[in-house]
């Protein structure tokens, strides 16, 4: 497979993260509803911090095992630099970028947290990108088209828990705002692909996923925070579980489908 046609695959993976970002345009819901939804991206989220630290811990693992000390220190060292990059770099970007949108003591406004989320799912595409492009220029294609449609169902569902903290505010999101969080959250899809075709490293790729996993720590924090008001204990629990085994669902049907 090409460059060009590897490349377009991972833009079109990508851009699927648009199809989920029209609900933040809903309106005049009633207040359980937006609970839910808010609930269920929450679960997305979730699933996806597990699956990006499963992944990002895998290399530093496999190092300790094989007893390779000096790449074990490296690798170990990026994965928690990666996370502290994620975590504290968005506190103090929202802090200095969007204070004008909350007072000290607020909580961060929808449009910020939004903005966030598609930070953090941008990093994790990011990394998504590097697997199908490094996957086709090994020459594997049929894997390589089996893991472009299932990051494409994936970025539907993040294209969601992009959208779903701005159900709660009074004006609709303009298209404008969803099209630049589109771009930051499946955007990156295209730039992984191009970079993991020309060069592969577990180094890189463990720190995208590291970067990616604290920025979704962030995020959850604020996620679990407007949770307990829009919600009660239980219909936030319901909406959690549902959003996590859908996204389980996907990753799911890709792992069965890559094995195929």
């Amino acid at each position: 497979m090409n460059q060009a046609t590897t490349v377009l695959l991972g833009a079109v993976a990508g851009a699927t993260i648009f199809l989920g970002l029209p609900v933040a345009r809903l309106r005049g819901l009633p207040k359980a509803v937006q609970g839910f939804l808010n609930a269920f991206a929450t679960g997305i989220l979730v699933f996806l911090l597990w699956d990006i630290l499963s992944h990002a811990g895998g290399p530093v693992t496999a190092a300790l095992e094989q007893g390779q000390r000096g790449s074990f220190v490296a690798i170990a060292l990026i994965f928690a630099g990666g996370i502290a990059a994620g975590l504290l770099g968005l506190v103090y970007f929202n802090r200095s970028i969007f204070s004008h949108l909350r007072h000290a003591t607020a909580d961060p406004s929808p449009r910020a947290l939004s903005l966030a989320i598609a930070t953090g799912l941008g990093l994790h595409n990011l990394s998504e990108g590097l697997a199908i492009g490094e996957s086709a220029h090994v020459g594997a294609i049929a894997f390589t088209g089996v893991l472009a449609a299932g990051f494409a169902l994936h970025n539907i569902t993040e294209g969601f828990g992009i959208a779903a903290p701005m159900t709660t505010q009074a004006k609709p999101a303009s298209w404008g705002f969803l099209a630049l969080a589109g771009l930051i959250g499946g955007g990156p899809t295209f730039v992984g692909t191009w970079i993991g075709y020309l060069a592969s490293s577990p180094y890189f790729s463990v720190a995208f996923l590291a970067v990616a996993a604290g920025a979704l720590l962030y995020v959850l924090n604020e996620l679990f925070n407007l949770g307990r008001k829009l919600n009660s204990p239980p219909a936030f629990a319901w909406g959690l579980l549902f959003g996590f085994l859908t996204a389980y669902a996907t990753d799911l049907w890709l792992t069965v489908a890559s094995g195929a």
